[in-house]
């Protein structure tokens, strides 16, 4: 190690006389300054040490003994000797779709038709439902006043509690028409066809009790449902009905009793009628695996115009021979059907204004059958069934008016045998097919033939997606010949039809069969837009449903949708 040690050195003058004698004038002093550094090693110089003159006493043997202070911390003692898990990064919430389940539509055709439709409903709400749907279409055909309108306005409205499930609808529902029927071998008896319209007025509130998988579980359901339908005839219908049932599960076995009433009166320009029903149903049923068996009585009893006390057997059975392939069910039952004025003309809109209305008793019915799956997207049933059904309506031409039908009654037992067969094919989400199959048979009890009840019936319906935009469908339905009955001599009675035909006052018109085919396509233009189009009777034939009523040629209409 070096140490730097400086000098400096400052000139100065010695002296600073003035010199009187001299007459000269010096220069100033020139000023001198030099650096000069002296390096040596460094050389520490340390003090004498300060001894101690004494030893020290080694007969002191007194142990110290240190106060230790403490603080102690009230601490968990925690053992993390397990792996800890690893915590996943949260994700960012994802985006909800944007639901499209409102839509509006409108289309216009051949025929004058007409279309208009819209379905407005909530969006997310689980517990709460509501929706509201709107309806028009109307066409006109060749013939005279050949015209027909149907409107509809329903409210929905559903709420789902923990306990329970609350259902309420409210429907109106107007069809307006003609009677343009027109007798070929008569055109001019029809010069100016009356006008039908028929409103219906309905309230329906349901409660269900939530299902639940336990082996004592107790589950109830109650319905009620009214309505009012009239036309233009000043013809009027009033029913209030009410249904439910109590059922109590004990781990395979349930018992129960369902319980319905029919509260209606019917009445017209010239009569009133009042029919009633009320029915029990109490039963007993075996719910294993593979097994599904239901035992009971059908207790109905009428009144109002007229009373009387019926009990019918109530038993279902299916057995599943190969769980999903292989179904074998039978059934075994009794009822008594209530015919009403909505029914017929939902049926027959053709009707005279002064109906009879009567009970319909399904005496005795038996049906067995099959059903299943053959694989993935295949499925199958079939049945054959016989039926004892007495005073069975049908429809017949009015005397007084040709192009108008009266309700008269198969008085006596009717013999029906039938066969239906049923196949779906799903071979993927996009293509679809469906297919129905009915043979019938009735052995009348006291009239010729079962009039205008068809003994074949097919009905076929397809649905292809060919990708994300394009979608067809094609329905087909066909049936055979039907009878018609004409009278040519009065048939009424104190304005009731006899009990027993009269073949010297009547003859047999044969309604041929037909076969009608329809198609249609829908194009996706966008989430929002799209378009689509739709033909019926495509073969253009001139078929009767009814006698005198031929019904519409080919008819072809399209338009657009906006979902939102």
């Amino acid at each position: 190690m070096n140490f730097r040690q400086s000098i400096y050195l400052i000139p100065f003058s010695l002296f600073t006389a003035v010199q009187l004698q001299a007459q000269e004038v010096k220069p100033p002093e020139k000023v001198i300054s030099e650096e000069i550094e002296v390096i040596r090693p460094y050389k520490p110089v340390l003090a004498e040490a300060v001894k101690l003159r004494r030893s020290p006493d080694l007969d002191n043997v007194k142990t110290y003994k240190a106060r230790p202070q403490y603080t102690l911390t009230d601490r968990k003692l925690e053992l993390n000797t397990d792996i800890q898990k690893l915590q996943a990064q949260q994700l960012a919430s994802e985006r909800q779709a944007q639901l499209m389940n409102n839509y509006v539509k409108g289309g216009v055709g051949n025929l004058g038709t007409l279309l208009a439709e819209a379905y407005v409903g909530m969006d997310r709400d689980q517990a709460l439902q509501t929706a509201a749907f709107f309806r028009h279409f109307s066409q006109e055909g060749k013939l005279n006043k050949q015209n027909e309108n149907r409107q509809q306005l329903s409210l929905y409205g559903r709420s789902i509690g923990d306990k329970a499930t609350l259902n309420g609808r409210l429907n109106y529902q107007r069809h307006g028409l003609f009677f343009y029927g027109i007798d070929e071998e008569n055109p001019q008896l029809n010069p100016d066809p009356e006008r039908q319209v028929f409103n219906l007025i309905e309230l329906e509130g349901e409660a269900i009790k939530r299902f639940s998988e336990a082996n004592d579980a107790f589950s109830y359901a109650a319905k009620a449902n009214v309505y009012f339908f009239s036309d233009k005839f000043q013809a009027k219908e009033n029913m209030l009905s009410l249904q439910g049932y109590l059922n109590k599960k004990m781990d395979l076995f349930n018992l129960g009793v369902a319980a319905a009433a029919e509260i209606g009166k019917t009445r017209n320009s010239l009569n009133s009628y009042s029919n009633h029903l009320i029915r029990l149903n109490p039963y007993i049923a075996l719910k294993a695996k593979g097994v599904d068996i239901t035992a009971g009585i059908q207790f109905v009893q009428e009144f109002g115009e007229a009373s009387k006390s019926r009990i019918y057997p109530a038993i279902t059975a299916d057995f599943a021979l190969i769980p999903d392939f292989l179904h074998v069910f039978g059934e075994l039952k009794g009822d008594v059907k209530r015919n009403t004025l909505r029914d017929f003309a939902a049926d027959n809109p053709f009707l005279d204004q002064h109906i009879h209305l009567q009970n319909t008793v399904e005496k005795l019915s038996v049906t067995g059958g099959i059903k299943g799956t053959g694989g993935p997207g295949f499925g199958y049933k079939a049945k054959i069934y016989s039926k004892q059904i007495v005073d069975m309506p049908l429809y017949v031409n009015s005397f007084t008016s040709f192009n108008k039908f009266d309700v008269l009654y198969d008085f006596g037992t009717t013999n029906l045998f039938g066969l239906e067969g049923e196949l779906s094919v799903q071979v993927s989400d996009n293509l679809k097919w469906t297919g129905k199959l009915t043979i019938e048979d009735y052995k009348p009890a006291s009239e010729v033939k079962s009039y205008y009840k068809p003994q074949l019936r097919i009905q076929s319906n397809l649905l292809y997606h060919i990708d994300k935009k394009w979608s067809i469908n094609a329905s087909l339905y066909a049936q055979d010949d039907v009878k018609a009955k004409v009278y040519i001599a009065n048939p009424l009675v104190h304005g009731f039809y006899p009990a027993l035909p009269d073949e010297t006052g009547e003859h047999m018109v044969n309604v041929k069969g037909f076969m009608e085919l329809g198609a249609g396509a829908q194009y996706k233009i966008n989430n929002k837009f799209g378009a689509f189009v739709q033909a019926n009777n495509l073969l253009n034939t001139k078929y009767s449903r009814f006698l005198h009523y031929q019904m519409y040629g080919m008819n072809v209409y399209g338009g657009i949708s906006y979902s939102f």
